[in-house]
C-alpha cells in the first residue's frame, strides 16, 4: 500500500497546485468523489485507466503521480500490466519507458492522452493489437508500431501474453 500512499499524495499535490477542487477533477475526470478521495487517502490502489483518466484532466504524464520517487512504479488496468522503467524530460517532451503485459484475450481501451501525445511499441513476444480504436495495427514479436495516443486506443492480445516495451511521449 506504500505506492497507493505515495500516488496518493502525489494526486493530491498535483490537483492543489492547479487549484482544483475534488468535485471539479472528479467531474472532469468521470471518476467518481469518491474513488478520487480514497485514492488521495492512499485508501486505494489505482488502475491504469484511472491514473490515465486524473493524469490527463490534470494535464501532467503518467509518469508525473508516479515519480518522485517511484520510478519502477507497477501499476494495472482491465488488459495491460506497466512497470515504469525510466522517465526522460527535455525542453520538448517527456518520455516514459514501461515494460508491458497484455494479458491474453483481454482488451484495454484508453482514453485520450494529452494532445499531440504518441506512443511506440515494441513486441518481445506475442503478437498485439495496438493503437487507434478506429485502426488498430497487428504487430508481431520482433516487430515495432506507432500511433497517436491523443484519441482512444487500444491494447489487445488476441491469442496469448504479449511482452512489450512501451514509450509514451508527451509534449511539453
Amino acid at each position: 500500500m506504500e505506492l497507493a500512499a505515495q500516488v496518493g499524495r502525489r494526486l493530491r499535490k498535483l490537483r492543489e497546485e492547479r487549484g482544483l477542487s475534488l468535485s471539479e477533477l472528479a467531474r472532469r475526470s468521470k471518476i467518481g468523489k469518491g474513488t478520487l478521495s480514497e485514492l488521495e487517502a492512499g485508501r486505494r490502489n489505482p488502475t491504469l485507466e484511472t491514473l490515465y483518466a486524473i493524469t490527463t484532466e490534470l494535464g501532467v504524464p503518467l509518469s508525473s503521480a508516479l515519480c518522485p520517487p517511484a520510478v519502477h512504479a507497477e501499476i494495472s488496468g482491465g488488459a495491460v500490466d506497466a512497470l515504469l522503467t525510466d522517465r526522460f524530460e527535455d525542453a520538448v517532451a517527456v518520455t516514459e519507458t514501461y515494460r508491458v503485459r497484455i494479458r491474453a484475450g483481454r482488451t484495454q481501451v484508453s482514453a485520450a492522452h494529452a494532445p499531440g501525445t504518441t506512443e511506440h511499441i515494441i513486441v518481445l513476444g506475442g503478437t498485439a493489437r495496438v493503437g487507434e480504436v478506429t485502426a488498430p495495427l497487428l504487430i508481431a514479436s520482433g516487430r515495432h508500431g506507432t500511433w497517436a495516443a491523443d484519441v482512444p486506443h487500444l491494447y489487445c492480445a488476441p491469442a496469448d501474453d504479449v511482452d512489450a516495451v512501451l514509450l509514451v511521449r508527451y509534449p511539453v
